[in-house]
Formats: C-alpha cells, structure tokens, sequence
C-alpha cells in the first residue's frame, strides 16, 4: 500500500514527538506509517526491523536517511536520538517485554500493541519498567480512541438505553496459514483470544468502564488440524458484572471474519456491526425514539491513537490506556483459560469504581 502524500502540521515537527516504528509487518506498512503522515502531534523519525532493505525503501517514502534504519541489534542505539522521544512496539507478543524494557532503559516513551506481553507476569514487569524509568506507557487499544465506540459508551453509560442487561461480541477471523507466528504458543499466549477475542473482551469493560466479577469459559482444539496443535481455534466466555449484567463473546480462528458488539438494556439497545475493523465501523442505535445511525466522517484510528499519546507525552498526563489496563486484560484472559480447562466459574478479585485502570480520557470528535 503506498503511503499518503506528507500533509502540512499545525505544529512544527520540533515540537511533534518523534516515534521509532519497531517491526515493519503488516500492521507497520498498511495502517501506521500512513497513519503517522496524518497525525497532529507526532511524526516517524526512525524504523527497527530486521530487513534493512526493507527499512529503507519505507525510510526513503517518509523522507528519512538510512541513518534512521536500525537493526534489532542496533536498537540500543536509539538512545542517542534525542528526537526519538518514543516507540512503538509492533513485535510479536512474547518480544513485547524484552523490547519496551529495552526502551525503557534508553528513556523512551513507549506504545505496544496489544495484548501487552504473553502473560500478567510479562504485562506487569513492563508497567513496572516503565515507572522505573519514569516514561509513560500506553497499550495499543486502537477502539477505545473512536468516536462510534466512544458513543456506544455514552449511550450506555448516560443511561439511553435503560439498564443494561445483557452484551454479546463476536471477533471470529480465519487463521489459515500453520506457519504464522499466531499460531506458536510461545510467541503469541495463546490463540484467537490474545489476538482477536481481547477486542470484545476490552470493548465490553470500556462500555461498561466496569470490571467483571467472574467468568465462565469453553474452549476447543481440532485434534487433525495442525494449525491448531500448540494454541485453541475456538474460545466462548462468559463475563459477570455487578448489578447482574452478563456478557457473553465467541473468538475464533476458524470462521468467517465477523466483528459485532450488541448491547441490550431495558428501554433500548445498541449494535455495533462491524464493530472492530480499521475503517468502517458502524454504529446502530434503537430506543424509546426510534432507530439512528450516527455519522463520525472518516478518521484513523491509528493515527487518534499516535496523538492522544503524543499529548499524553507533552502533558506527563497518564495515557487513557496505559499498561495497567493491558495487566487487566492478561488477568482475565488468565481466568478464563482456567475456566476452560476446569470446566468452573472462576471468581475475580472485586475491582470497585470507574474506569480504574483508565487515565486521562483522549479528545473525541462529535457526530455529524
């Protein structure tokens, strides 16, 4: 996909921070090289990756040197860039520690994709990397930064819909190629649910800005399938909230790519459909006044993503989505394995208030 033209910034790019762009897969390339090209407050200054041709052919389109490509073995060399305030970790999982600790060290600001390790033990050690370092941390949650979700959330929470009953969320792709780093245990944390199933799993608190007080989970693993022989193809929890509001979300690897977040509350409900792909998000809503499908106009949600954390680093305000919420995540991605394998519910340690493990929340656009 080739990248946009360079657009004009309202703020002189001294003042935009400067992000290393660390992994140059799919995600880097499509979505959030062009993505920084649009973004108000930051800007690519450097690329790590472990094609360097690769690296500066991208660095070439973004206006860099080669200079400003570095190897994986160079990474610790970013520290000398005083204009590289930041990183982004678009790594697989199981690098994600290693190289936001690495960051860290350097005194740079990181952003990682989620889930943010393979596990609570890896989440955390970043979160207390990071405060040691005294560097903001913000964990890559693309869809807590759109308007549509964001409206969901106010339809939910300003009580249009009544009170909320029931969710349901469906993040279902298929997953066809046995190499893919997805698919290896250690590299990824597990199957469909770190990758896809978090979505639902991260919407439906962010809707609700509550924590689940207990799950219940099945999962299943094709024995003749060898994509499957380290990681599960299908995962469906249960999540129990306070007040006796239920969520139930499916995730797998091997159906038709779907995304859906429906809400369901005593005078009105909401759906999202599709709920969780990088454009065309859409947003339904029906209640006592009939059925309205607001309107947002076209934005990116990577780069929403790269500038309310470039604020973030300007202000020393804690990001909306720091590591805290990603520790969250891993801690019921963790309960609901075990429920899988128990076949019990499994109780959570009772979080009280609103949005606790949230910071600052980002700036959001109305409808049209």
């Amino acid at each position: 996909m080739p990248l946009k033209p360079q657009i004009e910034h309202p703020e002189a790019q001294n003042r935009r921070v400067g992000f290393a762009v660390v992994g140059l897969g799919k995600l880097s390339v499509e979505e959030l090289l062009p993505a920084a090209r649009t973004s108000e407050h930051a800007y690519v200054a450097a690329l790590v990756t472990s094609e360097p041709d690769k690296g500066e052919a991208f660095a070439l389109a973004l206006g860099l040197t080669p200079d400003d490509v570095y190897t994986y073995e160079e990474f610790g060399r970013l520290r000398e860039r005083s204009d590289v305030e930041a990183v982004y970790i678009v790594l697989p999982n199981s690098m994600h520690r290693e190289y936001a600790l690495r960051a860290a060290e350097a005194g740079k600001h990181v952003l990682c994709e989620k889930p943010l390790g393979v596990n609570v033990a890896d989440a955390q050690a970043i979160v207390d990397g990071c405060a040691q370092a005294g560097v903001q941390l913000m964990t890559a949650y693309r869809c807590q930064y759109t308007p549509e979700h964001w409206a969901a959330r106010q339809a939910v929470q300003e009580g249009r819909l009544g009170k909320v009953k029931l969710l349901d969320s469906i993040h279902v792709q298929v997953e066809d190629d046995p190499e893919v780093w997805r698919l290896r245990l250690g590299l990824a944390g597990g199957g469909p649910l770190p990758d896809v199933g978090i979505y639902s799993l991260n919407t439906v608190r962010f809707v609700l800005g509550q924590e689940p007080e207990w799950v219940f989970a099945a999962q299943h693993r094709p024995q003749d399938d060898p994509r499957f022989t380290e990681v599960e193809e299908s995962v469906s929890f249960m999540l129990g909230f306070g007040g006796g509001v239920i969520a139930n979300c499916l995730t797998s690897y091997g159906a038709l790519k779907t995304s859906t977040l429906r809400v369901l509350g005593e005078e009105g409900s909401l759906l999202m459909d599709p709920a969780f792909p990088y454009q065309g998000v859409k947003l339904t809503i029906e209640d006592e006044a009939g059925r309205f499908e607001p309107s947002f106009g076209s934005h990116d949600q990577f780069a929403r993503e790269f500038d309310h954390f470039a604020q973030r680093v300007r202000s020393g305000q804690t990001p909306w989505t720091p590591g805290e919420e990603g520790v969250q995540d891993h801690i019921i991605m963790d309960a609901i394995y075990q429920s899988a394998r128990s076949g019990q519910v499994v109780q959570l340690k009772k979080v009280e208030g609103q949005d606790v493990f949230r910071g600052i929340p980002p700036e959001v656009p109305g409808q049209e």
